[in-house]
Formats: C-alpha cells, structure tokens, sequence
C-alpha cells in the first residue's frame, strides 16, 4: 500500500504551506483523485489518521472528490467516461479516444486559520 507514503508527503506539503502563511490549525483538507490514478481513495482515508498524527493536521478534516475518467472520442468527439463505458465510446463505440481528465492525485483546497 503506496498511499502511506503518498499521504505523508501531502501532510509534509501542507504543514509547509501552514508554516509560510502563519497558519497555527488546518481546519479541513480537500483532495482530488482521478478515477484512474494509482491512489484509492479508501486506502487514503484509512491511512490520513496515521499520517496526522501529532502534527498541525491532526484534528483535520479529510475531503476526498474523485474525479471522472473521461476521454474525448477521435471519432465522433464526444466525451464520455472512459472507465464507466470500459474504454469504448459510448455514443459510437469508437476505441480511439484522448483522456481529458481522471488519472491525477491533486491537493485542490487547504481550509486553515
């Protein structure tokens, strides 16, 4: 489970960000992880109590919005879901597609005062 690890380099980046801006609490923290990254967002979730633990993070509040795998059809340019249609255009069934969006692992809001 690579998540640990990923998990501990976010709270690492966000206790830098809290320390540049004289930030002493981080009330809520705000991921996106594409539905075709590497990261599941369960095994995120299970792993953030850990990775708080003992640091300004540690009565944060973790946010997960997963964000959809959706390709552009080079046939016909429509988008669809890329994981939901399992990799077939579902308007024209075209397996030729670009991805637009659905494979990153984002840090998208830090909520702090």
């Amino acid at each position: 489970m690579h998540e640990l690890g990923v998990v501990i380099e976010v709270v690492k980046t966000v206790e830098k960000v809290a320390l540049e801006n004289n930030l002493t609490k981080v009330d809520s923290l705000v991921l996106q992880i594409g539905e075709l990254s590497s990261m599941i967002p369960k095994y995120i979730e299970s792993c953030f109590p850990v990775a708080v633990d003992n640091t300004i993070l540690q009565d944060t509040k973790l946010e997960i919005e997963v964000i959809p795998a959706n390709g552009m059809c080079k046939s016909c340019n429509k988008v669809f879901n890329v994981k939901a249609n399992n990799g077939q255009c579902a308007y024209c069934s075209s397996k030729s597609w670009d991805l637009l969006s659905g494979k990153g692992f984002v840090i998208k809001e830090i909520v702090a005062y």
